[in-house]
């Protein structure tokens, strides 16, 4: 079935979303955060026919839900895209939406706003078509993902779906993969005392120490183990140390906070149970050495069978407009996917190309997301049935 992507609207909306501040206010103190650019995508989808409700998780954190409701006895699909951004730091013209050499600039084109843009155009091709699918349509414009993603995580409490795709930007690539994250902190206590007072100081610094030399030994356990064949092995980093008060006294406390990046099948236990291991295992050898763990943060791994009905669809719908067969890849960073998968959804990645996210430069093809805008609506009719 030929469809006709409006490419004039669609550079529009992407135009004007780059211009509206939507930095996320939890990274950006006094940042806006997403009432504006909610504002503007709930008016957009009820200017193309679809009905329309906010969603507001917190106050002031607004989420976006469009439905073009199908004649009944489908399948339903969810296109999902945050409209958040990190900050503007080192951009000179952050909200400029520049076009230039077929490449449209500013916070956000990248990540994810062209995506955003997409999924609104994909459903007004479909109305200009006067295409009806059999399942519903919905478009999800979140908030929230650049910190905790309590925009999908609460839209997965009032909509669920049978798939979902998720428009993060992969370079037309299909991910059918991403690794999970769990945020630790480790305490150490010790006893201040002077410097002078060897035999009343303990030295929390130096027990953190003894630490570090275990969990490299860890990390390198980890690094041997079977790897993912897409995402390769789970990994941890040491991402901040803080101990101690002053040079003339012993520390009294150290903390190390770790980030572990975690695979699919993977668990939160098994992964909390390997560092409270060590921790023990120090305890045992020295009666001084006094540590506690905690969980701040965690994240599941995603991952989507290659044969899965809504691959098998995007697949389809990729080669038609492509004219090949696209790469069906793993990602390193964590995504909103992995949360609708949780939830029972389906669900894939992909989106089209740029680059810069999070940096001083970013940028999205302009021609990438037309083409995404085309596959998007040709996978709802192969898959709304």
């Amino acid at each position: 079935m030929d469809i006709k992507i409006d490419q004039e609207f669609l550079v529009k909306t992407i135009t004007d979303l780059v211009q509206i501040n939507s930095m996320n206010p939890t990274l950006v103190a006094g940042a806006p955060g997403e009432v504006e650019i909610a504002g503007y995508v709930a008016n957009t989808l009820k200017n193309i026919g679809l009905n329309v409700e906010k969603l507001e998780p917190e106050p002031g954190r607004v989420s976006v839900v469009g439905i073009l409701k199908g004649s009944g006895g489908g399948r339903s699909l969810m296109l999902n895209g945050h409209i958040d951004t990190v900050d503007v730091e080192g951009m000179p013209n952050p909200f400029s939406a520049e076009i230039r050499d077929g490449k449209l600039y500013g916070r956000g084109a990248y990540d994810m706003k062209a995506s955003v843009a997409a999924q609104i155009a994909a459903a007004k091709a479909l109305v200009d078509g006067g295409i009806q699918l059999s399942g519903d349509l919905l478009i999800a414009a979140v908030a929230d993902e650049e910190h905790s993603s309590i925009g999908t995580a609460d839209l997965i409490r009032h909509y669920k779906t049978d798939a979902a795709i998720v428009t993060e930007p992969t370079e037309m690539e299909i991910c059918l993969a991403h690794k999970g994250f769990i945020w630790l902190e480790i305490e150490i206590l010790g006893r201040a005392a002077h410097g002078s007072r060897y035999d009343l100081g303990i030295d929390a610094n130096m027990h953190a120490g003894k630490l570090l030399a275990e969990l490299e030994t860890l990390l390198q356990e980890i690094y041997q183990r079977q790897k993912h064949p897409l995402l390769g092995p789970g990994s941890f980093h040491i991402s901040t140390i803080n101990g101690g008060t002053g040079l003339s006294t012993y520390s009294e406390r150290c903390t190390i906070q770790i980030e572990r990046r975690t695979l699919p099948g993977e668990s939160e236990t098994q992964v909390i149970s390997e560092y409270q291991t060590i921790l023990d295992k120090l305890s045992q050898a020295d009666s001084n050495f006094n540590a506690s763990l905690k969980t701040i943060l965690v994240r599941p791994p995603f991952e989507v069978a290659p044969d899965a009905e809504i691959v098998k669809s995007i697949n389809r719908s990729a080669l038609a407009v492509l004219d090949s067969q696209p790469p069906m890849v793993g990602q390193n960073p964590w995504m909103d996917s992995a949360f609708l998968a949780e939830a029972g959804i389906e669900t894939v990645v992909m989106g089209p190309s740029g680059a810069g996210a999070h940096a001083a430069e970013e940028w999205i093809e302009i021609q990438s997301v037309i083409d995404f805008t085309e596959i998007l609506a040709k996978t709802a009719i192969d898959y709304c049935q």
